[in-house]
C-alpha cells in the first residue's frame, strides 16, 4: 500500500471518528448532568441544539439512533414541574423529552418508534401537552395510514387537549386504515361528548397487548382511575 493510499484511508475515517466523539459527548454530558446533583429530580439534562439535522454531515440516521437510545433511558424525566392535577404531575411545555423527540424525528423523519412511543411518553408519563401535540401532529402527517398512531393521537386530543371532535376525526381515520370496527361507534359517542372513558380503556388494552413499557401502562391506569373518580363525583 502506498503512502498516498494510506493517507486517503485515514482521511476517510475522520467523519466516523468525529461522529463517535459527538455521540459520546452527547451521552456523557447528559449523564454527567444527571448525576451532578444528589437528587435525580434536580438534574438538568442538556437538550440537543436547534436544527441539529443541519450539522449531521450525512450521519442523520446514526445520530438519531444514538439520541433515541439516550431518550428512552429517561422518558419519565420532567425538567420543570408545573403542578399536579388529581395526583398526576404536569410538566412545563416543550420539555427536554419533547426537544429530544423533535430532534430525532427531524434527523430521521421515517423512524416510527419516536413518533409512536415518544408521543405516548409525552402525553401519559410527563403530561407535556403542547410537546405531545406537536409530535402527534408530526406523526399523523408522516404516517397518515398508521392506525395505532392515529388511535393514540385520538386519546391525547380527547383526554389532554379536551378536543373531542379532533379525537373523533382521528378515530374515523384509524377505522379507515385497519382499526377495529368499534372505533367508528366510539367516534360517534365522542362527537356527542361521551365515550371518553371507553377510548382510554381501549388504549390501555392496546398498550398491554403490544407490550408497551410498564411505566406507561401504570401511568395510564392511574389516569383512568382519576377519570372514573371524576365521573362518580358528578
Amino acid at each position: 500500500m502506498t503512502a498516498f493510499n494510506s493517507f486517503s484511508i485515514k482521511l476517510s475515517k475522520i467523519p466516523s471518528i468525529l461522529l463517535g466523539i459527538f455521540a459520546l459527548m452527547l451521552i456523557v454530558v447528559s449523564q454527567n448532568s444527571k448525576f451532578s446533583s444528589s437528587h435525580v429530580s434536580k438534574a438538568k439534562f442538556i437538550a440537543p441544539p436547534p436544527a441539529i439535522e443541519r450539522f449531521a454531515f450525512g450521519f442523520q440516521e446514526i445520530i438519531a439512533d444514538m439520541m433515541w437510545i439516550r431518550a428512552i433511558q429517561d422518558m419519565d424525566y420532567c425538567d420543570t414541574l408545573a403542578g399536579t392535577v388529581s395526583g398526576v404531575s404536569i410538566c412545563v411545555s416543550n420539555s427536554w423529552l419533547y426537544k429530544m423527540i423533535d430532534a430525532i424525528t427531524n434527523l430521521s423523519p421515517s423512524f416510527r418508534a419516536p413518533y409512536a412511543v415518544g408521543s405516548l411518553a409525552l402525553t401519559i408519563l410527563i403530561t407535556d401537552v403542547d410537546g405531545a401535540t406537536k409530535i402527534f401532529e408530526k406523526a399523523v402527517s408522516k404516517f397518515p395510514t398508521d392506525w395505532p398512531i392515529l388511535y393514540r393521537a385520538a386519546y391525547h386530543y380527547m383526554y389532554e387537549v379536551k378536543d373531542n371532535k379532533r379525537a373523533a376525526d382521528l378515530l374515523i381515520e384509524a377505522a379507515k386504515h385497519g382499526a377495529p370496527a368499534w372505533t367508528r361507534s366510539l367516534a360517534g359517542r365522542l362527537y356527542s361528548d361521551s365515550g371518553n372513558l371507553d377510548l382510554a380503556e381501549n388504549l390501555l388494552k392496546d398498550m398491554r397487548e403490544s407490550n408497551q413499557d410498564e411505566s406507561l401502562v401504570k401511568r395510564l391506569e392511574d389516569k383512568i382511575k382519576s377519570m372514573k373518580t371524576k365521573k362518580m363525583d358528578k
